[in-house]
């Protein structure tokens, strides 16, 4: 198992694990009953850290978070001397996860999402482990008052789940996972596109194309109307930002206080 601990990315504290001690890691908070937060980021994700102080601190704040894209794998390379053996990709750290919850029969929540997408992602998880039990509810796709906050808070504590997915997309999620995890006391992980993938409605990348940090591409070639900000200018802005840090003409902390972190309460 690797821990080479917090490193600067872009100043987003990225976590240079991999699978195997990030899924120990979430087993044991959840055989605990402990809370953990977890995100795989991607440069995207590292990004809207960067451009926003407030989820800077959010994202700073995790457990743990796992280098997601090869880029950000790539960045800790250059920029730390660090070589891990692969990237810690979102839903293959769920597939790992929930193998290993299934095997200790653990239960597992997921949270996001629609209806359709929930349905036909428990399936799946069940037919590869049938005696995993799975509790899912849908996102309500807006942002819930405190009431309602509070009401989803119980749902999640009094289900008897061990592991919480959650599936809202960047940075809905992460900033989902940041104001939940502590009150709901269990490990929670924004995964994504994991319950696409793993439910198998939409198809991953070949492995050739992860490989080789190919897969904004294709994800761009696939929904450019809605992609062509995230891949076209956020990507070339990413690399210089790991450029300047290399090279010391930026200097990022990760030290940011929490200057007015207001509730969101994504649903």
């Amino acid at each position: 198992m690797k821990n080479h601990g917090g490193c600067n990315i872009a100043g987003v504290r990225v976590h240079a694990v991999d699978y195997d001690y990030t899924v120990e890691r979430i087993i044991d908070a959840a055989v605990a009953n402990e809370a953990l937060s977890v995100s795989a980021l991607a440069v995207h994700g590292v990004m809207t850290g960067v451009d926003d102080a407030v989820h800077r601190w959010r994202l700073n704040n995790f457990d743990l978070v796992t280098p997601d894209g090869q880029p950000v794998r790539w960045a800790l390379r250059w920029l730390h001397g660090i070589k891990l053996p692969d990237r810690v990709y979102g839903p293959n750290l769920m597939r790992q996860t929930v193998a290993q919850a299934a095997e200790k029969g653990l239960c597992v929540y997921l949270f996001g999402g629609t209806e359709e997408i929930l349905s036909a992602l428990t399936a799946k998880l069940v037919d590869k482990h049938p005696d995993l039990v799975v509790i899912a509810e849908a996102s309500q796709f807006r942002t819930l008052d405190a009431t309602e906050r509070d009401s989803l808070v119980q749902r999640i504590r009094n289900s008897d789940a061990d592991v919480v997915f959650v599936g809202l997309g960047c940075p809905r999620q992460e900033i989902f996972v940041s104001e939940m995890a502590a009150d709901v006391g269990l490990p929670m992980l924004a995964c994504g596109a994991a319950f696409e993938y793993l439910a198998e409605l939409k198809t991953e990348p070949p492995a050739w194309v992860q490989r080789y940090g190919l897969q904004w591409f294709q994800r761009l070639l696939a929904d450019p109307r809605r992609l062509w900000h995230r891949y076209l200018v956020l990507n070339p802005r990413f690399v210089a930002r790991i450029v300047a840090q290399h090279t010391g003409l930026w200097n990022p902390r990760l030290e940011d206080t929490e200057a007015a972190v207001e509730p969101i309460r994504y649903g």
